[in-house]
């Protein structure tokens, strides 16, 4: 792999453990509203999305103005069980070292500010990223803006950056802002539904992709 001035990483089921949460919190807020509950594909394919776009996803002929309604209930599940949420094994030792060789570091994510920031701190990462940029802070994934962000804050060029993934909304993000991409097997996506959005490289396992990005 080439070296990277900046490598961006999605945050949920890319750096952290937390697909399987975010599924069944999905699908508890919905039995709650006595909403459809979704399966845990369509649970997962909506990872990463803004509020608006994952809501019309899983429950299309649902009022907009529900949708706050469901993310009430979601957080509230969500947060009930996020201590138990941890990191992919070599992510606290990868993120360092990637730092040590100074590579610049970067989160683009689908959680909100208030949330990111929480498990910034929670996991003690905070310092070791450059920047952030989250879906309630401009347009969503698969938008290209978090990245365009990022890049312009950073004073980096698209040719000089790598986003690392585990979904398809991160991949066509890389795609529409001219980013290199790579894929992760192991989070919200499968493999034959990442491999379909033709990301640069992919990788199967967290050990595996730390292994690349020290290349």
């Amino acid at each position: 792999m080439k070296p990277y001035r900046l490598v961006i990483f999605d945050w949920d089921g890319t750096l952290i453990d937390s697909a399987a949460h975010i599924a069944s919190s999905l699908q508890a807020a919905s039995r709650d509203l006595g909403l459809p509950v979704p399966s845990d594909e369509a649970a997962r394919h909506v990872i990463g999305l803004g509020l608006d776009d994952a809501m019309a996803y899983l429950f299309p002929v649902l009022a907009r103005a529900r949708h706050a309604e469901v993310s009430a209930r979601y957080r509230h599940h969500y947060l009930s069980g996020e201590s138990a949420v941890r990191l992919f094994d070599g992510v606290a030792e990868g993120v360092r070292s990637l730092r040590g060789a100074g590579v610049a570091l970067a989160v683009a994510t689908g959680k909100s500010r208030v949330g990111l920031d929480r498990a910034l701190d929670a996991t003690g990462l905070r310092p070791y990223f450059h920047a952030s940029r989250c879906a309630d802070e401009g347009s969503p994934k698969p938008h290209p803006a978090m990245l365009a962000y990022l890049l312009d804050h950073l004073q980096v060029s698209p040719d000089d950056a790598l986003m690392v993934g585990d979904t398809t909304h991160d991949i066509e993000m890389a795609h529409a802002a001219g980013v290199a991409s790579l894929a992760v097997t192991y989070g919200a996506h499968d493999e034959a539904k990442l491999l379909a959005a033709a990301p640069g490289s992919v990788v199967r396992s967290p050990l595996e992709l730390w292994e690349q990005l020290a290349r």
